[in-house]
Order: structure tokens, then sequence, then C-alpha cells
């Protein structure tokens, strides 16, 4: 039987208005399927007017325009439903998935589903248990010691993975799963053991060590910036107060 990194995955990505997960909107989503290493991916695309305004920076980020989102992206409603009944199908077929960051993406898209759907994504998933695999979680576990930045264009870069057109929300995806195989191949020892369910939840500890190293080290900076320790989605504000 092959191991879970050369099986079937599935990818998340998003491009956004800006980086707060709480007020910031998806403008562009992308869902990539690959069966196995080296064949066709499949791709499902979401472009989104998200009724607010996008700022330049965002603009200059992924090249969405507010004018262009205007005429061709859809109402967030519809698309905030179907992106998350894709990835509630990639789990109940046993599909783990990829998301790059995870916290960001996720808690967006749940921010996104309670602002316009009246609904959350720990309810899409009550019954089918969603298995996250983050390259950044991942990579900063397994080579820890490792200097320098940790971005996805970093990732790619040290993994040998071709990223074309970075900040596509489908490039994106697609680079992210790509750097997901190459993990699990050069850190095979340590990883054809675990099962995908087995590594959601190693990661959430990792994260939360990773996250409170971090924050020590704001503190010895004297900056107020916190850190959240929760994966693969932050709580909603109200309930964690």
């Amino acid at each position: 039987m092959a191991n879970w990194y050369e099986g079937p995955l599935a990818a998340f990505d998003t491009e956004t208005t800006g980086v707060d997960v709480e007020t910031d909107r998806i403008v562009s989503a992308a869902v990539v399927v690959q069966d196995a290493p080296g064949t066709r991916p499949r791709v499902v695309r979401w472009l989104v007017n998200p009724g607010v305004p996008v700022p330049e920076a965002a603009t200059a980020v992924h090249g969405l325009t507010e004018e262009h989102l205007q005429h061709n992206g859809r109402w967030p409603a519809p698309v905030m439903y179907e992106i998350a009944e894709q990835l509630t199908e990639h789990a109940a077929m046993g599909r783990p998935l990829v998301v790059m960051n995870a916290p960001f993406d996720l808690t967006l898209l749940d921010r996104e589903l309670r602002r316009h759907r009246a609904s959350s994504l720990e309810r899409w998933f009550e019954s089918t248990p969603l298995r996250v695999l983050d390259p950044r979680v991942l990579d900063k576990h397994l080579d820890r010691y490792r200097k320098g930045r940790r971005t996805l264009t970093d990732l790619c870069e040290h993994y040998g993975v071709t990223l074309e057109g970075a900040h596509d929300a489908a490039a994106d995806a697609l680079a992210s799963l790509d750097v997901v195989r190459a993990l699990g191949r050069r850190f095979a020892a340590r990883l054809e053991r675990l099962s995908p369910a087995e590594l959601h939840s190693l990661q959430a500890t990792w994260h939360a060590a990773q996250a409170r190293g971090l924050q020590a080290w704001f503190a010895r900076s004297g900056s107020e910036e916190t850190v959240s320790t929760d994966w693969p989605l932050r709580p909603e504000l109200s309930a964690a107060a």
C-alpha cells in the first residue's frame, strides 16, 4: 500500500482583501485534487465579488482589482457553500486536505460562512472529520533548526517544487500539495508510519509549541503582537472570550 504522501491529496488556497481573518474577505479560492504524484491535477476555482473595497495593497499581491471582481466575481454566499461542500466531499472520500498556513485560510472560510451562510466550518465537519496537512507546520517541526523564512515560495525553493504564478489560488494550492509530497519523501522515516489522522492531531501540538516560541521571541523583542496557538482553525472571537 502506498504511503499517504504518494496517494490522493486535495489542497485548498484563497486570495483575500487583506490579512485579518476577522474582517477581510475572500476574493478567489481554489481546490486542487491529485490522485498520485505526476498525475494531472483537477482544479475547481472560484472568483468572488466580496462586496467591500479591495485595497490596492491586496491587488498588488494577487492582481485582482475591485473593478474586475465586481464585473466577474460571484456573490459570496453561494461560493462559500460550494467551497465547504467541496472540502466535505474530499474529507468523506478520505483525502487529506493540504492547506499552507491553515489557520489563515480555514479561519477566513469559517468567518465567511458565518457572515454569509449563518453557518460555520465546524458544522460542516461534524460527521466527517477534516484531516489537514499544513506544509508550514510540518516543515517547522521536521527541520526546526534550519534558518531563514518559510513562506510558500521559500518552501518551494527548498524542496525543489516549481511554483508558477505565485499568489494565484490554484497555483499556490498545487505548489503546497507538491511541497507536502516532497516533505513526505524527505522525512519518510519519521512520517510513513503516521496516518493523516495522527498527523492532524500531532500538528495541533506542534503548531502550539511553535506559536509559544514565536510569542516568547516577540516578548523579548518588546513587541505586543499576540500569536494564536489554535490550529487548524481559530475559534470565533465571541466564543473564545
